[in-house]
C-alpha cells in the first residue's frame, strides 16, 4: 500500500510540475516548434526522474545515473535560453536528483548551486527583479529540491525498513535457537549422560550386588522422570533448576562413576535465577569432569555472602583437550552468568587439579522483558528523517508563499502582510503540531475545530484583500485528506483545489493563473499527504516488523518443541518404562533384566545423539513444512505465490529432504536478490524422475549472482549426490528458474 500510493503521489506532483511549465510556455510563446520542442523535455526530465531517480531499487551510484544526471542538467540548463519565463521551476527536479545521486560530500554543495543558479539566471534575464524576487528564484529550487529527493527516498527507506526488519526476526530467531540449544545441552546431556553411565552400572551389578543394582535402577527412575520434565519444561519456555535436586544428583553419579566426593554448603537464600544459574554450573561441571577427566575425587563447595554467592568445583583429574566445536558447554554458562551479573572461571592449577569457579549475585539485574527486541539504529534515523523532511517542506512552502505576501505590500499595506503572515504561519503551526504527526490522536470535535482553524488561516486574507496568492490552501487540501475518514477526505480535499480554481477565476485571474493556482493546491496538499502518510508507514511498519520477529520468535519455539516432544518424549519414555520392568525383574530373572538394561543403554545413546541433533538444528527437514513456510514468507513479502505440488507421499526420504533444502534456499536467495512480484513452485513427478521448479519474475543482479553464488554450488553438490541435476538461470519469457531434477529407483 505504501508503495503504490508514493507511485501515485509521485507520477502526480511531477505532472503537476512539468504542466505548470508548459502552461506558461503556451502563455510565452505558443508556437508549434517551441510547443513541441519544450514538451518533449518535459517529458524526457519526467522519464529520467521517475524511471531512473526515483525508481526504489535503482543504483544510483553507477555510471548509468551519473549519465542520467548530466542529461538532466541539460534539459534544465539548456533550455531556459528559449523559455526563460516558463522554466525557473525545472532547477528543482536537478537539485532533487543531486542529492539523490551525488556523495555525501558534495551533493549539498551542488544543491544550494542549483538553487543559487536558478536565481542569477532569472536576474540575468530580468534586470530589474527585486531582492524579493530572487530570494523566491533561490527557495523554489530548494523546495522542490526537498521534494523530489523525499518522495523518492521514501519508498526506498520503506524497502529498506522491511529488510532490516525482518533481519531482526531472523537474529530473534537465531538467538531463541540458541537459547534452546543451551538449555538442552545443559540439561539433557547431563541427564542422558547420567542415565547411559548409571545403566553400564546397573547392568554389570545384577546377579552379583542385586541390592545395589536396585537402587541404582531407581536413581535411573528419577533422573529419566526428571529429563522428561525437563523435555516439557524447554519446551514450555519455563523452568527453574532446584540447587538441592542438583547436589544430590552430583552426589549420585561422582559416587557410581567411582569418583569420591566431598560437598560443603553454605549459602543465603537465592532468588531463582541465581538458583537456577549455580545449578546449572553445577550440573555442566560435573558433566565435563565425567566426559572429559579421569578424577578420582572431586571436591563441591558453595558458599557466600549478603550479596553474592560462588560455587567452586574442584578435582584432581585435569580435563581432555576438548575441540572448539564440543567446547560450547563452558561458553554457555559464562553467557548465563555474565547475563545476570555474575562471573565464570575455569582453569588449571600447577598442582595437577582443574577448578571450576563461578560467582553469580544474589538478587541478579532485572531480566528485560521477553517481547522487547533491540531497535536497530535504521528505523530511528529513517523516522526522524521523515519528521525533517516534512518540516522542511513545510517551512519552504511558507517561505515561498511569505516572498509572495510581501510582493504585495504596496496594495495591501502593514496591517495587510501582518494579517497574511499570521495566516500562513498559523497554518504551517497547526500542520506541523497536530496534522502531520504520527502519534496524535484527535477526537472528531478537534477534527473539526482544526479544519475550521485552517480554513480561517486560509481564506480570510484571500477574502479580506481579494489575492488568492496570500495563503497555502493546499495544506487546507492535505489536512482534510489526512484528518477525515478517506470516504469523506478525499472528495473534501479535491473541493478545497476545484475551489482555489474558482477563486482565482472569480477575482479576474487568466487561464494560466488558475492553472497554476488548482495545480499548486494539488502539489501542496498531495505532498503534504503523502510525507506526513509515509512518516506514519515507517512507523507503523516499524512496529509491524517487531511483531514480526516476535511471531517468528514464537514459530520457532513451537518447532522446537515439536522436535523434543518426537525425538526425546519417546526415547525418555522408553527409558522410564524399561527401568521399571527391570527394576523388578532385577530379582526374578537376571538375564532379561540384563537384555533390557542394553536396550535402554541403546535407547539413552540414541537420545543423546538426538540432542545433539535437535541443539545443532541437522534435522531431517519436512518438504510439506518447508512448502507451507515458503508460501507464507512470500505472501508476507508481497509477493504472489502460485503452489502446485504433485503427491509426493512415496518419494524416497532422502529424495524428500533433499527438495524441501532446495525449496528453502530457492526461496531465500529470492527474498535476498530479486525483486519478484511472482513466484511459482511446480512439483511433479513420474516413475522415473520428480522435477521442482520454482520460477519468478524478478531477476538478480549479475553482481549479486557473481558474488552470492555459495547456496547454489552447496544445492548442486546435493542433488548430484542423488544423481540428478540443477539448473539456475533466465528463461525465455524473462523469468527466473532454479529447477532441480532428480531420478527415481525403479521399484
Amino acid at each position: 500500500m505504501s508503495r503504490r500510493l508514493a507511485y501515485v503521489v509521485i507520477s502526480v506532483v511531477f505532472a503537476n510540475y512539468l504542466g505548470n511549465a508548459f502552461f506558461y510556455v503556451l502563455q510565452v510563446s505558443a508556437t508549434l516548434p517551441r510547443i513541441v520542442s519544450s514538451l518533449a523535455c518535459l517529458l524526457t526530465i519526467g522519464f529520467l526522474q521517475l524511471r531512473v531517480f526515483s525508481r526504489p531499487g535503482a543504483d544510483l551510484r553507477s555510471g548509468r545515473a551519473y549519465l542520467a544526471l548530466g542529461a538532466m542538467a541539460a534539459l534544465v540548463y539548456v533550455p531556459m535560453y528559449f523559455f526563460p519565463a516558463a522554466w525557473p521551476g525545472m532547477p528543482g527536479f536537478l537539485a532533487g536528483s543531486a542529492l539523490l545521486v551525488l556523495p555525501n560530500r558534495v551533493r549539498w554543495l551542488a544543491f544550494a548551486l542549483v538553487a543559487l543558479s536558478n536565481s542569477l539566471i532569472q536576474t540575468f534575464y530580468q534586470p530589474a527583479l527585486p531582492l524579493l524576487g530572487q530570494m523566491y528564484y533561490v527557495v523554489t529550487p530548494m523546495v522542490a529540491g526537498l521534494v523530489v529527493y523525499g518522495l523518492s527516498r521514501l519508498p526506498s527507506l520503506v524497502l529498506q525498513l522491511e529488510t532490516a526488519r525482518s533481519e531482526l526476526a531472523e537474529l530473534a530467531v537465531s538467538q531463541e535457537r540458541l537459547r534452546f540449544a543451551r538449555d538442552l545441552h545443559d540439561l539433557l546431556g547431563f541427564s542422558l549422560s547420567a542415565i547411559t553411565l548409571k545403566v553400564e552400572l546397573a547392568r554389570r551389578l545384577i546377579g552379583e550386588h542385586t541390592d545395589r543394582a536396585l537402587r541404582e535402577l531407581a536413581e535411573i527412575l528419577g533422573i529419566a522422570r526428571e529429563a522428561l520434565t525437563d523435555v516439557r519444561a524447554v519446551a514450555s519456555s519455563y523452568r527453574e533448576l532446584s540447587l538441592t535436586d542438583e547436589i544430590e544428583s552430583a552426589r549420585s553419579v561422582l559416587t557410581a562413576a567411582g569418583v569420591g566426593t566431598t560437598i560443603e554448603t553454605d549459602h543465603a537464600d537465592l532468588s531463582p535465577r541465581s538458583r537456577t544459574a549455580l545449578a546449572t554450573v553445577l550440573r555442566e561441571g560435573v558433566t565435563n569432569l565425567l566426559r572429559h577427566s579421569d578424577a578420582t575425587r572431586c571436591s563441591i563447595t558453595i558458599s557466600g555472602t549478603d550479596q553474592f554467592v560462588s560455587i567452586d568445583i574442584v578435582n584432581d583429574g585435569a580435563p581432555a583437550e576438548v575441540g572448539t566445536e564440543r567446547g560450547s558447554g563452558l561458553a554457555n554458562l559464562a553467557t548465563r552468568t555474565t547475563a545476570i551479573g555474575g562471573s565464570l572461571l575455569a582453569q588449571a592449577n600447577p598442582d595437577g587439579t582443574y577448578r571450576l569457579h563461578a560467582e553469580v549475585p544474589v538478587d541478579p539485574v532485572p531480566e528485560e522483558p521477553s517481547g522487547r527486541r533491540r531497535r536497530l539504529a535504521g528505523p530511528t534515523i529513517a523516522t526522524k528523517f521523515a519528521q525533517v523532511l516534512v518540516t522542511s517542506v513545510v517551512v519552504g512552502y511558507v517561505i515561498t508563499t511569505a516572498t509572495l505576501v510581501l510582493n504585495e505590500y504596496v496594495r495591501i499595506g502593514t496591517t495587510g502582510i501582518v494579517l497574511a503572515s499570521a495566516g500562513v504561519a498559523g497554518t504551517a503551526a497547526l500542520v506541523l503540531g497536530l496534522v502531520s504527526r504520527p502519534r496524535v490522536r484527535l477526537s472528531v470535535a478537534r477534527r473539526f475545530g482544526v479544519l475550521a482553524a485552517l480554513a480561517v488561516c486560509v481564506y480570510v486574507p484571500q477574502v479580506v484583500y481579494g489575492n488568492p496568492y496570500l495563503g497555502l490552501p493546499g495544506f487546507l487540501a492535505g489536512s482534510v485528506a489526512l484528518i477525515l475518514p478517506m470516504r469523506a477526505g478525499w472528495p473534501a480535499a479535491i473541493a478545497v483545489v476545484a475551489g482555489q480554481g474558482v477563486i482565482f477565476g472569480a477575482y479576474g485571474f487568466g487561464a494560466v493563473d488558475i492553472a497554476y493556482g488548482v495545480m499548486a493546491t494539488t502539489n501542496h496538499g498531495l505532498v503534504l499527504y503523502a510525507l506526513s502518510r509515509l512518516r506514519s508507514m515507517v512507523t507503523e511498519l516499524h512496529e509491524a516488523r517487531e511483531e514480526l520477529a516476535a511471531a517468528a520468535v514464537t514459530q520457532e519455539r513451537l518447532r522446537f518443541a515439536r522436535d523434543l516432544h518426537d525425538l526425546l518424549g519417546y526415547s525418555l519414555s522408553a527409558i522410564t518404562l524399561k527401568s521399571e520392568l527391570t527394576h523388578r525383574l532385577a530379582s526374578i530373572d537376571p538375564g532379561r533384566a540384563r537384555q533390557e538394561l542394553t536396550e535402554v543403554l541403546e535407547i539413552s545413546r540414541q537420545a543423546l545423539a538426538d540432542v545433539r541433533s535437535v541443539a545443532l538444528s541437522y534435522r531431517e527437514l519436512s518438504f510439506d513444512e518447508e512448502t507451507q513456510s515458503a508460501q507464507a514468507l512470500l505472501s508476507a513479502a508481497d509477493i504472489a505465490v502460485t503452489v502446485r505440488i504433485d503427491a509426493c507421499d512415496q518419494l524416497p526420504t532422502d529424495v524428500k529432504v533433499t527438495l524441501a533444502t532446495v525449496l528453502r534456499e530457492g526461496v531465500t536467495n529470492l527474498l535476498r536478490h530479486s525483486k519478484a512480484e511472482h513466484c511459482e513452485i511446480v512439483l511433479s513427478s513420474s516413475r522415473h524422475l520428480v522435477t521442482m521448479d520454482i520460477v519468478n519474475d524478478g531477476i538478480p543482479s549479475i553482481e549479486r549472482r557473481s558474488r552470492d553464488g555459495s547456496g547454489i554450488g552447496n544445492l548442486t553438490t546435493r542433488v548430484r549426490a542423488l544423481g540428478g541435476d540443477l539448473h539456475a538461470g533466465l528463461t525465455p519469457e524473462h523469468t527466473y528458474r532454479l529447477r532441480a531434477e532428480i531420478p527415481l529407483p525403479f521399484n
